[in-house]
């Protein structure tokens, strides 16, 4: 699977989702496990790996910061679940983000969440484990051992965890570090810096 296969798939998944009433970020997910058993074995295992290298890539500081921002705090689990989320946002916005983190204050989601006082916009845990439900309903396991057992062969000796260079590591408690950091969230969660 290429890069473009696999944000058309994800692409997809969100068109199927924009039809769907309730949490949008639920019906993204379960478009994309549809989309996904709807193919074979491998093309879920493919995907698998493209997600990794996408989630990975954006393991950095200044995006952990900028979830803190957002969810109002980010934990590491939750922090798995923000990345999730970006990639769940599409190509577009995804590159964007890894670009410049902070483009995320003008994201339509974003500025709602500030307004209604939300902390869960762009979180989506089950996007981390979309791959897997897909790959257990097409092999009619009813836990994901197969899955994992299967990735971890097709995919090798791990050699591909977090980037051990995740950028320069700044304190998210410190106000005025996320206004001089990323002054367009800050604005939306923190307020205006009165420092």
């Amino acid at each position: 699977m290429n890069v473009d296969d696999f944000w058309t798939i994800i692409e997809t998944a969100r068109t199927d989702a924009a039809s769907a009433s309730g949490d949008p970020g639920q019906a993204f997910a379960s478009a994309l496990v549809e989309r996904l058993a709807a193919t074979s074995k491998q093309t879920i295992l493919e995907f698998q790996q493209c997600f990794d290298q996408f989630h990975g890539a954006v393991h950095r500081w200044d995006l952990w910061a900028a979830g803190y921002l957002i969810g109002g705090g980010c934990s590491d689990d939750a922090f798995m679940d923000f990345r999730a989320g970006l990639i769940a946002q599409g190509r577009d916005w995804y590159d964007r983000a890894a670009t410049a983190p902070d483009v995320l204050a003008v994201h339509p989601d974003v500025i709602a969440a500030a307004a209604e006082g939300s902390d869960e916009t762009l979180f989506n845990e089950t996007v981390n484990y979309a791959a897997s439900y897909a790959y257990r309903r097409i092999n009619g396991d009813e836990d994901d051992c197969t899955f994992y057992d299967d990735y971890d062969q097709f995919r090798g000796p791990r050699t591909d965890r977090e980037p051990a260079d995740m950028g320069e590591s700044f304190d998210f408690d410190d106000a005025s570090e996320m206004h001089a950091r990323l002054p367009g969230l800050a604005r939306l969660f923190l307020g205006h810096n009165d420092d």
